[in-house]
């Protein structure tokens, strides 16, 4: 996927990917990760926890605000509980 963002962003289309392993994402290293850290097949988080699931995606949201954060920017989440 950050391949793909990679492309998107060089057409003008923000992103901001999920990611399950930093790892990858240092590699990759796309315009904008999420390092989340959930079991794999779970990015936002656990099913039927909506609050949760939402967080995770407030926060990808704020890193396309967040005009300090220059690509490629890799955040990591810190999950409610």
């Amino acid at each position: 996927m950050g391949l793909v963002a990679a492309e998107f962003e060089r057409n003008g289309i923000l992103t901001v990917t999920i990611q399950l392993l930093r790892v990858v994402a240092e590699k990759v290293r796309p315009p904008r990760a999420l390092c989340v850290p959930f079991r794999h097949g779970y990015p936002l988080d656990a099913p039927d926890e909506p609050a949760k699931q939402h967080a995770v995606i407030e926060a990808a949201l704020k890193m396309l605000e967040d005009q300090n954060l220059q690509p490629p920017a890799i955040v990591d989440f810190v999950p409610i509980e």
